[in-house]
């Protein structure tokens, strides 16, 4: 009779002792942790804006004004009623509830030239927002609407919006080329949604690093809760605007490398070559990828253990 080993390839780990409790929870991402504004007239940083040739704003300094315009932050003397006010993040892009938006005296009296809603398509709250675009119209504000199904689609909405404010700031400031007066009109826009706390803070948030280029997701958020108390930025809106801002930063690698590239090959093209040359460059890059193949090899037939070298943390010891 033939004898049946019934011990498992694993047992040794009856014998190893667990390093750290057992998480049962369904896996999500790391938490993003985002500092509180620091209370000083120096918090915001300097940032500097990006060129808009296409909207022609990029040398327009009255218009392109860096975040540190402002002595204080707001936060240092916030109340509960403010959260029914609208907040200027920048002296242009306003902030604020459904509620500001119906204030028509508060709209007249803080030059808000358009109204951009960010409205959810399934709610019923949403369905209020009409009020708040009757009143642009009989002020003769400009108004238009981002309809979204859910916080999702705010990733493609975000650089739609940017495009609407800043054509609707060229417009603005294309008219004031030709006033004759002393105090021109700034063209000012209210980003608005029910709460003005989540998905209109999330378009100004994508808006600060859309046309900055030192401000990051996590300063973005800061400068909005910074004039903005009341702003509720939670785990998946964070995530989404981490993303956003990664999409901007391979943007603008793409496009920095492109004038690069376009840069070399203008030089090479300049100088004359022999079919020498050419051959040379044709042939360097099929060694390097012989090269490479023969590195992969190595590779290949080594042990994977070195990929766990270096690392404090070990799940088991041996008991």
């Amino acid at each position: 009779m033939a004898f049946i080993d019934h011990e498992s390839p694993s047992s040794d780990l009856l014998y190893a002792q667990h390093t750290s409790e057992y998480a049962y929870r369904i896996p999500t991402p790391p938490r993003i942790l985002v500092p509180p504004p620091e209370l000083t007239a120096n918090f915001f940083p300097e940032a500097a804006s990006r060129p808009l040739q296409e909207y022609g704003l990029a040398k327009n300094t009255r218009l392109f004004q860096s975040p540190t315009h402002f002595n204080t932050p707001r936060g240092l003397g916030w109340t509960y009623g403010r959260r029914r006010q609208a907040q200027a993040i920048l002296p242009f892009l306003y902030l604020g509830p459904m509620v500001a938006a119906k204030d028509g005296e508060s709209l007249k009296k803080e030059g808000i030239s358009m109204l951009l809603s960010i409205r959810h398509k399934h709610s019923l709250e949403s369905r209020f927002i009409s009020g708040a675009l009757r009143v642009a119209d009989e002020l003769g504000i400009q108004r238009t609407t981002l309809d979204i199904a859910n916080n999702q689609e705010l990733i493609s909405a975000f650089p739609i919006a940017t495009r609407m404010i800043n054509e609707h700031r060229a417009h603005i400031d294309k008219l004031q080329q030709s006033y004759q007066g002393d105090a021109p009109v700034m063209g000012k826009v209210m980003v608005f949604c029910e709460s003005g706390n989540e998905r209109s803070a999330a378009v100004v948030a994508a808006y600060l690093m859309e046309v900055h280029d030192d401000v990051d997701y996590i300063e973005a958020m800061q400068i909005c809760q910074a004039q903005r108390f009341c702003v509720n930025f939670d785990e998946a809106m964070k995530h989404l605007l981490q993303n956003y801002w990664d999409i901007l930063q391979a943007k603008r690698m793409v496009t920095e490398g492109g004038h690069a590239e376009i840069t070399h090959e203008a030089l090479v093209s300049s100088h004359p070559t022999s079919d020498a040359d050419s051959c040379n460059r044709l042939k360097r890059p099929l060694e390097l990828d012989d090269d490479d193949d023969d590195d992969d090899e190595q590779h290949r037939g080594g042990s994977d253990e070195a990929r766990f070298e270096g690392r404090s943390f070990a799940p088991f010891t041996d008991a």
